[in-house]
């Protein structure tokens, strides 16, 4: 069964990592408030990245990996892609970091 990872942008600036096997019914649960608890509060929502993978079970992995990326990450991958983010991990941030105070 088909299935699609997806990213909305909230009214509060924020971004909701999601997957479901049917993207459109999905995106009118979150525009009606019968979403997540989270999006419900911070309607209204928009799309601003999905992709479509060939299993649910793959759609749901990219969700959870998203989840646990940053603000600033999902921004840059909205805006770019994979490319965008390559390299990009919390211990590559600190090494290029200045030290001191």
């Amino acid at each position: 069964m088909t299935g699609y990872a997806y990213i909305l942008r909230c009214s509060d600036g924020t971004f909701y990592a999601g997957s479901t096997n049917d993207l459109e019914r999905r995106l009118e649960q979150h525009a009606a408030g019968e979403g997540a608890v989270y999006t419900r509060r911070r309607r209204p929502v928009t799309l601003v990245w999905h992709a479509e993978f060939e299993r649910v079970d793959e759609a749901f992995a990219w969700e959870k990996r998203i989840q646990g990326w940053s603000h600033a990450k999902r921004a840059a991958f909205i805006e770019g892609g994979l490319d965008a983010i390559r390299g990009w991990s919390a211990a590559s941030r600190r090494a290029s970091r200045p030290r001191g105070r």
